[in-house]
C-alpha cells in the first residue's frame, strides 16, 4: 500500500486549529472543543474566534496568523462565504490539512457548487488537502482524536474502521456500535469529497495497525478507476465491506442492446467489487455483522459447516440458511459420532447439525465444540443457543468461550432470544465472538468469512499473467471500420461482424440480397438450411418487428420469405430504410449463449456472459467483469451462470465448446478495451457446438460514440 504524505496530517497531527470555536454549548464549535479535548489528545489545540476569549483553559486567538507552532491540521466551522480567504490563510500558516465542517456548498445549487469549486482552486493552488466540506470530522480512537462535534459519548476504542459519505449515518454508528458492544478504530466522515475521497482514504485508514477491517458507507464513488486500484492493494492485507447505496437509480446513458441495458451502474459496482475483494452488503446491519466476523474469526479452509444446538427447529433453520448462501454441512467422521456419542443423551441427533437436546449442560456445550472442532471435514461451526431451560446462557456463554479462543476455526454464535440472553451476550462481547440474534445471520457471517478466504485463495493462486498474445488480431480492419463510422450510432451489421471477426470471433458471414432473386442465389451458394433477417440501419433488435425467419430449406421458402419479411417490416415500421436483407448458414444443435462488452463511465470496460436468445433481459441470467479479464476470470464468469452449467453438461443438454467461449470472452474484453470508442457490442446469439468444434457469432450488434 501507497500512503500519500500529504493525508499525514489527518491522522497523526502535531498541532489543530479550530477555526470558529464557540463559547456557546449550543454551538457545533463548542463541541468541537469539547470532543477534541475530552478525547484525551496529546497535540496542541489552537482554538480561533475574531471575538476572542478563552474556553476550557485554551486561548482564544482572533486569527489564524496569530496561532503559534506546532500546527498542521485545521478545522474550519465558520460561515460557507468565509472559508476561501480561510483557506489562504491557513496556507499562510502553513498548514496544509484541512477539514470543512461547514454546509452551504453544492448541495445547496448552482452557487454552492461554485464556491466549492473556488474553495478546490485556492486549496490546489497552495497544496492543501481539504476533506469535506460538510464533514463532521475524523476520529482515531487509539491515537487518541476526536475532531467531530458529536454529542458525547464516543465510539469505544476497537478494530473496525467505518468510512462514511454521510455525517448523520456516523453518528448512528458511534452511539449503535456502543449499543451492540463493539469498538470503532477510526471514522472518517467525508462530506461533499470536493478533494479527498473514499478512495483516498483507504490506505491511510488501512495502515493503522489496529484497524482490522474497514466498513464503507457509499452513495458513489469519484473516480471508479482509482477507487478500484486502492481497493484491491488495501484488501490483500485488510478486509473491505462496502454498503454501496442509491443502487435503483436508472444510468442516464442512453442503451440499445441487451448488454447496455443489462449492464447499468449496478453491475458495474458488482463487478468493480469483485475485482476489489471488496465484499458488498445489501444493509447497514450486514455491514457491521460481517464487519465484527471478519475482525474477530479466523477463516475457513473450506465451505463445510457443523451446526451445534440444543434444539431441533433452530437447527434447521440453520441448514437453510447455510445451503442458501453456498455453503454445506460438514460430513462428521466417525470418531467425531463416537466422541459426541459418550457425551449426550442416547436421544440426541448426532448427525450434523447435532442436536444436544434442551438439557444440554454448559459441560456438553463446551465438550462438543471441540470435538466439532477437531474433526478435519469441519471448517467453521455455528453454535445455536436458544434460552435453555435447565441452565443459563450466560453459564454456556461463559463455558464455550475458552473453546472458541483457542480454535483455529471461525465459530460464531446464533444467541436467540433477548431477555433471557443477556447475560450471554455481555460474556460474548466482551470476548469478541460475533453472536448474532437468529441462525440467518449467523449463516451469512461464515458465507462472508468463506468469501473472503476465496479470495485470499484466488490471489495466492495467480501468477503474474502475461497478456495473451491472440493471433489473427487484424487491428488494420478495426481501424479502417472506425473510421468509416465517423458519428455516433450502430454500426451496418456487416461491419459489425467485420469487426468482431477481425478480432478472431468466429462468425457465420451475413451476405446481403437486395433481391427476391439475389436471396435465393446466396442461399443456393452457401447451401441450405438457411436464415434471413431484414436489413435496417433504424432497427436494432429484428425479431421485435418478426424480422426473422430460420430453417429455410428451399429457393421457393426464401423467395415467399423476402417478400414477407420486406412488407412486415414496412407495416410495423414505415419509417426505416430497409436495404434487402441478409442471409446466414443456419448452424445445426449447440447451445446460444450471450456474449458482449459495455464501456462504464466509472469503471470502463464490463465484459458480460450469460443466456442468449430474446428471454436474456427476462432471465437476466448474466455475469459481469471489468475488462481486462484473464482465462480463470472468463471460466469463472461462464460457471456463474445457469448458461454456463449447461455448456459443462447438464441433464439433458449435451456438453459444449466452453473453450472456444472463454477465447471468444477474451478476444472480445481485448477489442472492447482496445478501442474505447465501442460504446456497446453484443453478439447474440453465440452458438456455441460440440466440444472441439467451435462457436460462432450468429448476430452481432455494435454502437460507437463520436
Amino acid at each position: 500500500m501507497k500512503i500519500d504524505p500529504t493525508l499525514k496530517p489527518f491522522f497523526s497531527p502535531q498541532g489543530i486549529a479550530i477555526v470558529g470555536a464557540s463559547l456557546d454549548p449550543s454551538k457545533l464549535g463548542f463541541g468541537l472543543v469539547r470532543n477534541l479535548v475530552q478525547s484525551g489528545y496529546q497535540g496542541a489545540i489552537h482554538l480561533v474566534n475574531i471575538k476572542g476569549n478563552t474556553l476550557m483553559g485554551l486561548p482564544i486567538y482572533q486569527h489564524i496568523l496569530q496561532t503559534p507552532d506546532p500546527v498542521d491540521l485545521g478545522f474550519l466551522l465558520i460561515p460557507a462565504q468565509a472559508i476561501p480567504e480561510a483557506i489562504e490563510d491557513c496556507a499562510k500558516r502553513g498548514i496544509k490539512a484541512l477539514i470543512i465542517g461547514s454546509g452551504g456548498f453544492r448541495e445547496t445549487g448552482k452557487q454552492g457548487a461554485e464556491l466549492e469549486q473556488r474553495c478546490l482552486h485556492i486549496a490546489r493552488k497552495n497544496g492543501v488537502r481539504l476533506l469535506g466540506p460538510n464533514s463532521i470530522g475524523l476520529i482515531d480512537t487509539h491515537a487518541p482524536i476526536d475532531t467531530t462535534f458529536l454529542s458525547p459519548p464516543g465510539p469505544t476504542p476497537g478494530d473496525i474502521a467505518f468510512i462514511s459519505h454521510s455525517g448523520a449515518i456516523c453518528s448512528a454508528v458511534i452511539d449503535w456500535a456502543r449499543g451492540q458492544g463493539f469498538g470503532l478504530s477510526r471514522l472518517v466522515s467525508l462530506g461533499n469529497q470536493s478533494d479527498v475521497t473514499e478512495a483516498d482514504m483507504l490506505a491511510p485508514v488501512a495502515e493503522d495497525p489496529y484497524t482490522r477491517v474497514i466498513a464503507l458507507y457509499l452513495e458513489g464513488v469519484k473516480d471508479g478507476r482509482h477507487f478500484l486500484e486502492q481497493a484491491q492493494s488495501v484488501s490483500r492485507d485488510k478486509p473491505i465491506v462496502a454498503l454501496k447505496v442509491g443502487r435503483y437509480e436508472r444510468s442516464q446513458a442512453a442503451v440499445a442492446s441487451h448488454t447496455g441495458a443489462l449492464a447499468g451502474m449496478e453491475s458495474a459496482y458488482n463487478a468493480a467489487f469483485h475485482r476489489a475483494g471488496v465484499i458488498r452488503a445489501d444493509t447497514t446491519e450486514q455491514l457491521f455483522d460481517w464487519a465484527r466476523s471478519l475482525a474477530w474469526c479466523p477463516l475457513p479452509e473450506g465451505p463445510s459447516v457443523a451446526v451445534l444446538t440444543n434444539a431441533g427447529g433452530p437447527g434447521v433453520t440453520a441448514v437453510d440458511s447455510l445451503e442458501s448462501k453456498g455453503l454445506k454441512l460438514a460430513d462428521l467422521g466417525p470418531e467425531t459420532h463416537k466422541a459426541l456419542g459418550g457425551l449426550l443423551n442416547p436421544a440426541a441427533s448426532l448427525s450434523n447439525p447435532v442436536d444436544m437436546l434442551a438439557a444440554a449442560t454448559p459441560h456438553q456445550y463446551a465438550s462438543c465444540l471441540q470435538i466439532l472442532l477437531a474433526d478435519p471435514a469441519v471448517n467453521s461451526v455455528m453454535v445455536i443457543l436458544p434460552p435453555p431451560p435447565m441452565h443459563t446462557a450466560g453459564g454456556i456463554a461463559k463455558a464455550i468461550i475458552p473453546v472458541i479462543y483457542t480454535a483455529d476455526k471461525p465459530v460464531v454464535v446464533a444467541l436467540m432470544g433477548e431477555s433471557l440472553i443477556q447475560e450471554a451476550v455481555e460474556h460474548f462481547r466482551a470476548a469478541r465472538v460475533p453472536e448474532y440474534r437468529f441462525p440467518e445471520r449467523a449463516a451469512e457471517a461464515l458465507a462472508v468469512l468463506h468469501q473472503r478466504s476465496k479470495y485470499l485463495s484466488r490471489l495466492a493462486d495467480i501468477q503474474v499473467e502475461v497478456e495473451p498474445d491472440f493471433p489473427g488480431i487484424h487491428t488494420d480492419k478495426v481501424e479502417s471500420i472506425l473510421e468509416k463510422h465517423d458519428s455516433a450510432g450502430f454500426l451496418e451489421e456487416k461491419d459489425g461482424f467485420e469487426l468482431v471477426s477481425a478480432y478472431g470471433i468466429p462468425i457465420t458471414r451475413p451476405q446481403l440480397a437486395r433481391t427476391a432473386e439475389e436471396a435465393a442465389k446466396i442461399a443456393a451458394e452457401i447451401g441450405y438450411p438457411v436464415a434471413m433477417k431484414i436489413s435496417s440501419p433504424q432497427i436494432t433488435h429484428k425479431s421485435d418487428v418478426g424480422g426473422v425467419l430460420l430453417n429455410l430449406l428451399s429457393s421457393q421458402e426464401v423467395i415467399t420469405g423476402f417478400g414477407s419479411l420486406v412488407e412486415k417490416t414496412r407495416s410495423m415500421r414505415p419509417d426505416a430504410e430497409i436495404s434487402g436483407v441478409h442471409l446466414q448458414t443456419m448452424l445445426s444443435g449447440g447451445q446460444d449463449v450471450i456474449i458482449g462488452a459495455i464501456q462504464d463511465k466509472q469503471f470502463g470496460t464490463l465484459v458480460m456472459f450469460g443466456s442468449g436468445g430474446i428471454e436474456v433481459e427476462k432471465t437476466k441470467d448474466v455475469r459481469f467483469e471489468l475488462a481486462p479479464i484473464s482465462e480463470r476470470e472468463a471460466e469463472e464468469m461462464i460457471a456463474a451462470t445457469w448458461a454456463g452449467k449447461k455448456l459443462a453438461g447438464f441433464r439433458s443438454f449435451a456438453p459444449a465448446d466452453k473453450g472456444a467461449v472463454v477465447d471468444a470472452l477474451l478476444r472480445l474484453a481485448r477489442l472492447a478495451s482496445d478501442y474505447p470508442r465501442i460504446a456497446e457490442i453484443e453478439i447474440n446469439p453465440f452458438n456455441v457446438q460440440g466440444p472441439g468444434t467451435g462457436a460462432f457469432a450468429v448476430d452481432v450488434r455494435v454502437r460507437v460514440d463520436d
